[in-house]
């Protein structure tokens, strides 16, 4: 018996020391795997590492963080669903930074369906129709990856891939607000947890813990419309730890999304949608928190104060406007945006990198634009060199590249040509005016001569901006076009329409197009062919885009706007065309037609932004000093 026991006590003790000696032995190997499998950089940029391709080795959890508000009103601070990709190195010792997402998108959106927007069909300065309200969310499932967006492009370079679903949506707690303040608190709580700051749970109304222990303390934002408006938010809260941001194609103010200048303005593709409607469509939570959110946010706030009357900008819009947050930004800003965004206008984009350059100069800041439509993402090498510059503090000499840089018409997206500034440092306004013609087109001149006179035009919204610009003769919209150029003429920047009018009703819808004639009507014709740029506003807010006040027919009024921001190549052998339009059926509402319109010439004047300025518009146009009476 005793024997048995010595022999069973001394095979525990050789079976310990065994497997105390294993323990011991892969130490060194375990240490070494978080030793050696470092990132890597060079020329600049993190490089794949590999030991962290292989995506089963990967380290995928989800949690929730609780926020600092309840938007909700259940009486609980509310917790937003977060997902986390990380290299497997991280348990074993290695801190990496994080590349994030926030986005309302994640868990599914509702139909969009045309029936579910607002009737544009009705008169200027009446209440619209009553729209149908979207139906429910069909919801996916983001239990436990939210999204496997930017996780291949990171994790292998060593980075963690974080993804957070905006309050209201998906597994997320509260009420979708769509720009109101939770949705810049959320990724903010999300943030002060990977930098230790906010709780994070393992459960959405748990109370086990879980730390961001892995996280170097250096998270970047990325994303791309919504998304990247998300990133912009977040970086306006001034959150410590957020260091670089790419927002690409963001939505920096509501009221410029679904207004403009006073005007009711549908964002290109979605006539009739508002922000009532973006509600309806992003809310993907909890079904049991609708009724009161519904209640709050939509009916509440929103249906009460949107006003889809006048569009006048107001104390509502005014909230949902980020321009008055950018003294408080402190990540490095790498904008992205295309000239040719008619979804969200480019100007979003450019009037915050604008008012960082005077409000906060001593924040880096890029600019990329392209050519094409809504959204695409800069090359990926010029996101990694910000990314290593300000996520791993990497002295490789981004803030030294050039801050702007533009993809030349037909060039590679991949391939922009740098500038050292957007708009272009040498692009001065050339002050043109508009010599009567109609009901063919006029002319666009450096110089006049003589009285130039009115010229009307009748509003008639069945034909679209593109048929009236190539039409040869029609009295629905006034036309002025320089000579065909004899060489090409860079635009960068703002131009600037000056108009005195007057309506012979009390409302009238105002839309501007700078088109490059003659029209390309080839089926593969580029975007850049046709349409330069375009501006809208509305008369009745001549004196302030806070007060609109009706017209009085007959009587002029004087007004200012620029038109969306550019940079163009116009090619030799086309024309600068200025086309004034009443109702732009793919933005604006549509009256019954027969509103007139009519210009005082003498006192309008278009100002672009010419490289090279009026020298080279001369040179460019071959524009003698007078042409009236030609």
């Amino acid at each position: 018996m005793n024997r048995h026991l010595n022999f069973a006590s001394r095979h525990t003790v050789t079976g310990f020391l065994l497997c105390v000696s294993m323990i011991f032995s892969l130490l060194p190997s375990r240490m070494n795997a978080a030793e050696t499998a470092k990132p890597i950089i060079k020329d600049g940029l993190s490089q794949i590492v590999p030991e962290m391709k292989d995506s089963k080795q990967w380290i995928r959890h989800h949690l929730w963080v609780e926020t600092e508000f309840d938007s909700d009103g259940d009486g609980s601070l509310d917790r937003v669903h977060v997902d986390v990709a990380r290299p497997q190195q991280t348990s074993e010792g290695l801190k990496v930074p994080v590349v994030y997402e926030s986005s309302p998108y994640f868990a599914g959106t509702a139909g969009a369906g045309r029936d579910f927007f607002w009737n544009v069909k009705h008169e200027l300065g009446t209440e619209p129709p009553k729209r149908k309200f979207n139906p429910e969310v069909k919801v996916k499932n983001t239990d436990p990856v939210i999204s496997n967006r930017f996780v291949s492009e990171w994790v292998p370079r060593g980075f963690a891939v974080v993804h957070s679903s905006s309050p209201g949506t998906g597994l997320s707690q509260g009420c979708p607000t769509v720009g109101g303040e939770n949705e810049s608190l959320a990724p903010k709580a999300v943030i002060d947890w990977l930098c230790g700051r906010a709780k994070g749970f393992t459960s959405i109304d748990g109370d086990e813990t879980v730390e961001a222990d892995w996280c170097t303390g250096k998270v970047g934002m990325i994303g791309t419309s919504y998304n990247g408006t998300l990133s912009l938010a977040a970086a306006m809260t001034g959150v410590e730890g957020l260091e670089a941001i790419v927002p690409i194609a963001p939505n920096t103010s509501y009221y410029h999304y679904y207004r403009s200048n006073g005007l009711i303005r549908s964002p290109g593709g979605y006539e009739g949608e508002d922000i009532d409607v973006l509600y309806d469509f992003i809310h993907s939570g909890d079904r049991a928190n609708d009724e009161k959110c519904d209640c709050d946010v939509r009916d509440g706030e929103m249906l009460k104060n949107f006003d889809r009357v006048t569009g006048d900008y107001n104390d509502f819009w005014r909230g949902r406007d980020y321009i008055h947050q950018v003294p408080r930004i402190k990540a490095a800003v790498f904008m992205a945006h295309a000239f040719n965004d008619w979804n969200v206008v480019p100007e979003h984009s450019v009037r915050i990198t604008e008012a960082l350059k005077v409000q906060r100069p001593e924040v880096p800041l890029m600019m990329y634009f392209h050519q094409g439509g809504h959204g695409g993402a800069p090359p990926l090498d010029m996101v990694n060199k910000w990314f290593t510059r300000y996520l791993r503090d990497h002295e490789n000499g981004v803030e030294e590249d050039p801050r702007s840089w533009v993809v030349r018409e037909g060039d590679s997206r991949q391939k922009p040509t740098s500038y050292p500034d957007y708009p272009h440092p040498e692009a001065e306004n050339v002050e043109l005016h508009m010599i009567p013609g109609a009901p063919r087109h006029g002319q666009l001149t450096l110089t006049t001569e003589g009285e130039l006179g009115q010229e009307s035009f009748v509003d008639n919204v069945s034909f679209s901006g593109r048929a009236l610009a190539q039409a040869d003769w029609t009295t629905h919209r006034l036309l002025y076009k320089t000579p065909e150029l004899s060489k090409p003429l860079h635009l960068s920047g703002f131009a600037k329409i000056r108009l005195r009018l007057s309506a012979d009703q009390p409302a009238a819808n105002l839309s501007v197009w700078l088109v490059s004639l003659p029209w390309n009507t080839n089926s593969r014709a580029k975007i850049t062919d046709n349409i330069i740029t375009k501006g809208w506003a509305d008369p009745q807010n001549h004196f302030s885009i806070e007060n609109g006040q009706p017209l009085v027919p007959g009587e002029f009024v004087d007004m200012e706007f620029a038109l969306q921001p550019d940079d163009q190549i116009i090619p030799a052998g086309q024309s600068i065309g200025l086309m004034i339009l009443s109702s732009d059926r793919e933005s604006t509402l549509h009256p019954e037609p027969g509103t007139k319109l009519t210009l005082d010439l003498d006192h309008c004047s278009l100002e672009l932004p010419v490289v090279g300025g009026a020298t080279e518009f001369q040179d460019a146009s071959q524009a003698a000093e007078s042409v009236l009476g030609e």
